[in-house]
């Protein structure tokens, strides 16, 4: 039995990591695969059978599971970053939740006849979209930079206000079905629990981490295992209030002065890609196709409010006052898919609520995985003629996303932006970013290539990366990782590759498509110039000043860097490109050697300016004295005749 269930967990593993990088390879959310894999495992084949297999192990497994998944969500929940993306965003996960919880349970209570507790119950699972499912889908749509801005920080905010809102929900069925207990008494101990508990808990925690109280390496393991631990010992003080306990801590933290939760944040959301991708395939394998076939047509129905009455109606009211088009508005009806969250604490409740026997919860986690799948599967393959029927996508991504926000790098991207060029840097210095904040220049502080920066670096209209960095051992990472998003011809780098150790070498065909501004052009090389009072300057390039008149004004040290055409189209100088057409803008990196040298040619030029133009009156005044002399000779003629 033994030797099986490690064989299952093994196989879980394996096929899990292949399913997240099929969504990957695909461009598709990964829960696709995921609940596909799951189906195929447990109702196709028989394979896997997750109540046989682990037996009494299996609640604590989804248990602990979904508490680190709310506690993962709760951290990302800062109340300052909704206020800081718009009115539209606020709405949205206030009054456009509030208007989607009622009018899924509503639809629920009278197409499915369920109770009002359960049905209030769906209602809440199945508000949250969550950015594993949101990111896939607005990089394979590419639309407007707002609506994919409002779309995906949507998902981030919603998922742990959902998750509360659904754990609430739970807490008073599970207290009001119990006839031996006074119903507000029992909840108002839950919620004191929970609320109380989770925010001592938080605070706590928040203050060892301020004051530096454990050492770097253990601060991830620690938070992690004191969660579970609050997580469980909530549950024995006052039953099931485990998961608000862990949810109002995480809220907590992530709101908490001078407490940094990047690492541990980044550290929750790898163990949660691992725990989604078995979780999710464990409730897939659970699942009982009949049960949702004998859903029937009342099933379809919910599926039909929830896309085409909850949404567009949640829309309508929360786009009340902002200045989005009705084009913008028919876009964010239409997107919405449901992801793990639901599917996981859903199926946690279930088995809780079965064990206490009450009516209709058997049918809550195929009506989850309905939605889940109609949404997903639905809005994937048509979101993206929508997008273009309705004129909302961004088209050509031309923005440049800069890893390394040097002075040099600051002064590109302030040039660029003045040209309606979308820039956004990115890197590991604080005092950069804090200084690129400073010029008004977006910015995403810590490693591009992270999981934390695929939910949360905004993308949008970003079509080329530039890798103007020190950090030798970090380049390769990011280098490879946007080739994969972008492809190998959008990601430049500069040639790093000095000698050194062995150990410290990289291939051949990387070290060949490091050639950023030129092939010997290193970070090391534009530091230097840059120290040495080296300036950016844009210089419009005709038919009457073409580059070779630009490179005779600036001579060889002159380097192009990024030039600009009538159609807007941005084009990055990289290998040896010698040639540049007219009618372009080139922004050149001009070291101090070529600001003397245009200093000697503007000298030479003005003093041949001075020549020619001396000549020119030299001439014109012995053309005059000729012309003069001519009259006056005709004149003579004239007077003899």
């Amino acid at each position: 039995m033994v030797e099986k269930i490690t064989g299952m967990l093994a196989l879980i593993g394996v096929l899990s990591l292949f399913c997240q990088w099929l969504g990957w390879k695909l461009r598709l959310p990964a829960i696709l695969p995921l609940l596909i894999c799951g189906l195929i495992l447990g109702p196709a084949l028989g394979v896997l059978n997750p109540d046989a297999v682990f037996g009494h192990l299996l609640f604590p497994i989804i248990s602990l599971g979904v508490a680190v998944i709310l506690f993962e969500g709760a951290l990302t929940l800062n109340f300052k970053e909704i206020k800081d993306h718009g009115r539209m965003v606020t709405h949205l996960v206030t009054i456009g939740t509030a208007i989607t919880w009622g009018c899924i349970s509503t639809a629920t209570f009278y197409l499915l006849d369920f109770s009002w507790e359960v049905a209030m119950l769906f209602g809440a699972l199945v508000v949250v979209t969550g950015p594993t499912v949101i990111v896939p889908m607005l990089r394979s749509v590419r639309p407007k930079s707002q609506l994919a801005s409002i779309l995906r920080w949507e998902g981030i905010v919603i998922d742990p206000i959902g998750a509360l809102l659904a754990v609430l929900v739970f807490e008073y069925i599970t207290v009001s079905g119990n006839p031996t207990s006074h119903v507000l008494y029992s909840l108002g101990s839950m919620l004191s629990i929970g609320l109380g508990l989770g925010a001592a808990a938080g605070y706590l925690i928040g203050q060892v981490l301020r004051h530096d109280l454990l050492p770097h390496y253990l601060r991830n393991a620690a938070v992690l295992t004191l969660m579970l631990g609050i997580f469980v010992g909530s549950n024995l003080i006052q039953e099931e209030s485990g998961l608000l306990t862990v949810t109002v801590m995480g809220i907590w933290l992530a709101n908490m002065r001078g407490v940094d939760i990047a690492e541990i944040l980044e550290f929750k959301e790898t163990l949660t890609v691992l725990l989604i991708s078995a979780l999710f395939i464990l409730l897939a394998a659970r699942l009982d196709s009949s049960a949702m076939v004998d859903l029937g047509w009342g099933g379809l129905g919910v599926l039909a409010v929830t896309m085409l009455i909850a949404r567009p109606l949640s829309i309508w009211v929360s786009g009340i006052g902002t200045t989005l088009s009705k084009a913008d508005k028919w876009f964010l009806c239409w997107i919405a898919p449901r992801g793990i969250v639901a599917a996981a604490v859903s199926s946690l409740f279930a088995i809780k609520l079965e064990e206490s026997h009450v009516q209709g919860a058997e049918a809550i986690v195929p009506l989850v995985f309905l939605i889940i799948i109609g949404t997903v599967v639905i809005q994937s393959l048509t979101a993206g003629k929508w997008a273009r029927v309705l004129g909302v996508t961004s088209g050509s991504a031309q923005g440049l996303l800069i890893f390394g926000a040097s002075k040099f790098s600051r002064e590109l991207a302030k040039i660029l932006q003045s040209k309606d060029i979308k820039v956004l840097l990115a890197d590991n210095n604080w005092d950069n970013i804090r200084l690129a904040r400073m010029d008004n220049i977006p910015v995403y502080f810590g490693n591009p290539a992270s999981e934390h920066a695929e939910t949360y670096m905004d993308l949008t209209g970003i079509g080329r990366v530039l890798i103007i960095s020190p950090y030798r051992q970090l380049n390769p990472l990011v280098n490879f990782y946007f080739q994969d998003v972008f492809g190998e011809k959008k990601v430049f780098g500069l040639n790093n590759t000095e000698s050194g150790s062995a150990r410290h070498q990289f291939s051949e065909s990387y070290k060949q498509r490091l050639t950023l501004f030129g092939d010997t052009v290193s970070y090391a090389k534009i530091a230097s110039l840059m120290a040495k009072g080296a300036q950016l300057k844009v210089t419009n390039l005709t038919d009457n000043f073409t580059y070779e008149h630009f490179c005779k004004r600036y001579g060889e040290t002159a380097m192009p860097l990024v030039y600009l055409t009538k159609e807007g189209k941005v084009n990055v100088v990289s290998g040896n490109d010698t040639q540049f057409p007219s009618g372009i803008e080139l922004i050149s990196l001009l070291p101090v050697e070529a600001l003397e040298e245009a200093k000697v040619q503007q000298a030479i030029a003005e003093q041949e300016a001075q020549e020619a133009q001396a000549r020119a009156a030299e001439e014109a005044a012995i053309a005059e004295k000729t012309e003069q002399s001519g009259a006056t000779d005709q004149q003579g003629l004239d007077q003899m005749h």
